[in-house]
C-alpha cells in the first residue's frame, strides 16, 4: 500500500533532493585494467563452463532411446550406504521380488527387511511416488508402478541389527588392521628383512639402500639399451640370459679395463679378443643380424678403425632402419668416412661377435624389435 497526503509528498521531495546531491558529488570512476582483466576472465570462464555443460548434457534427451521396449533403467540407493548403483537395467515384467533380490545382491539387505521408495528425484527429500512395505506386493510387476528411466529406488533397511548400520560396510577405519611387532616380524622367513639379513651374512658390506640404488641404475641401463644407446662401462650383455648385467670391478680389472693392466697385456688381450679371426666369414655385402636387439642390415665395412678406441677389428653395418649411431663416419662431420650408411642413424660399427651373417631379409615395418638394441662398448 502506498501512502498519500502532505507527509508523503514531503518525503518524496526529500528523497529526490538526496539523489540530486549524491549525483552532483559523486565522480564517475573508470574501471581499472585489473578489473577489466578479471571481468574478461570471468566471461571466458563462464563461456567455458557453458560449453562444458552443453557437451555433458548434449545427449541427455536421447540417452535412453536405444533401450529395448519394456526395459527401464533405475538407480538404486540404500539408507545405510553412501554408494549409489547407477543405471541398473530392469524389465518391466520383472516383479518387486526380483527387484528386492537385486538389491540384496548389491547391498546385503535381505528382501524381507527392505522398504522400497520410488522417488521423484535423487533423494528421499525430493518426494515419494510409491512406498512398498517389506514383504508386500512381491508378485506385482515393476510396470505397475510406472517407473521412468533414471528414476531412483531407495531401499530403507528396517533391520535394527543390520550389518550395514554404522558404516560397517564402507568405513575402512572400522576394519581391524593386521599388525606385527618387530620381534614377530624378525621371526618370519621369506620377508625383506630376512633376505637382507642373509645378504649381510654372505657379504658384510651389503647395504639395502645401496642395493636399491644399484637396482635402479641397472633398470635404467636396460631401458637405455632397449632404446639403442650403448652399454656404459660397468655393464655388459649376458648372451646366456639375454639381459644386461652389472660387471664387478674385479672382472673389469681382469679383462684389462682396470688401472692395473699393463700396456703389453692390454694389446695382447685386444689382439686375442678382437683380432682378424673374429670377423672371419663376414663379407661386405652380406645380410646380417645384430645381437642383442635383432637389428638387421647389410655389411658395408670390415677391418680396423684406428679412430675408435679399443683397437681390433670392426664390422660396419648399414641398418635397414634408423637404429644405429653413425652414418658411416668416425669422428663427426669432419672425421673419416668408412662407408655410406645413407643417413645419420642408419649405420654402426660393431664387434664381430655381435654380427651374424646369413639369410636375414628386411623385416616388415610393423615388426617389433626384440629386447635390447646395442652392445655398448662393442658398438659405435
Amino acid at each position: 500500500f502506498f501512502s498519500s497526503g502532505p507527509a508523503a509528498a514531503a518525503a518524496a521531495a526529500a528523497a529526490r533532493h538526496s539523489l540530486v546531491v549524491a549525483a552532483s558529488t559523486t565522480k564517475y570512476r573508470y574501471p581499472s585494467s585489473f578489473e577489466l582483466f578479471i571481468s574478461r576472465q570471468m566471461s571466458i570462464a563462464n563461456e567455458d563452463l557453458r560449453a562444458l555443460q552443453a557437451y555433458v548434457t548434449a545427449t541427455d534427451s536421447t540417452q535412453y532411446d536405444s533401450l529395448a521396449a519394456g526395459t527401464v533403467v533405475l538407480d538404486l540407493t540404500h539408507s545405510n550406504l553412501k554408494q549409489r548403483h547407477a543405471e541398473i537395467r530392469f524389465d518391466l515384467h520383472e516383479t518387486i521380488a526380483d527387484l528386492r533380490q537385486r538389491i540384496h545382491q548389491k547391498t546385503g539387505t535381505p528382501p524381507h527387511h527392505q522398504r522400497l521408495l520410488f522417488l521423484r528425484g535423487n533423494t528421499p527429500e525430493s518426494g515419494v511416488v510409491a512406498d512398498v512395505a517389506p514383504s508386500t506386493d512381491d508378485d506385482k510387476m515393476l510396470g505397475y508402478y510406472s517407473p521412468t528411466n533414471g528414476q531412483t529406488v531407495h531401499c530403507i533397511d528396517v533391520d535394527p541389527h543390520s550389518a550395514s548400520r554404522g558404516g560397517r560396510y564402507e568405513d575402512t577405519s572400522l576394519v581391524e588392521k593386521f599388525r606385527l611387532t618387530d620381534e614377530e616380524y624378525d621371526k618370519r622367513r621369506g620377508t625383506l628383512r630376512d633376505w637382507s639379513r642373509k645378504q649381510k651374512e654372505a657379504d658384510p658390506t651389503f647395504n639395502l639402500a645401496r642395493h636399491a640404488r644399484e637396482h635402479r641404475e641397472l633398470m635404467e641401463v636396460t631401458r637405455q639399451v632397449k632404446l639403442g644407446y650403448p652399454i656404459p662401462e660397468g655393464y655388459e650383455f649376458d648372451d646366456k640370459t639375454g639381459k644386461v648385467v652389472r660387471v664387478e670391478k674385479e672382472n673389469l680389472e681382469e679383462n684389462g679395463s682396470g688401472t692395473g693392466a699393463g700396456t703389453g697385456g692390454t694389446s695382447s688381450s685386444v689382439a686375442d679378443e678382437y683380432g682378424p679371426q673374429t670377423v672371419d666369414g663376414i663379407i661386405i655385402g652380406s645380410r646380417c643380424e645384430i645381437q642383442p636387439g635383432g637389428r638387421r642390415g647389410t655389411v658395408a665395412f670390415v677391418g680396423e678403425v684406428p679412430e675408435i678406441g679399443g683397437g681390433g677389428h670392426w664390422v660396419g653395418v648399414k641398418f635397414d632402419e634408423p637404429v644405429g649411431r653413425t652414418d658411416g663416419t668416425v669422428g663427426g662431420e669432419s672425421g673419416k668416412r668408412y662407408f655410406d650408411a645413407g643417413g645419420t642413424n642408419m649405420g654402426g660399427f660393431l664387434r664381430g661377435k655381435n654380427v651374424q651373417v646369413g639369410d636375414f631379409p628386411e623385416r616388415d615395418i610393423m615388426d617389433d624389435l626384440d629386447s635390447a638394441s646395442s652392445d655398448g662398448e662393442d658398438e659405435l
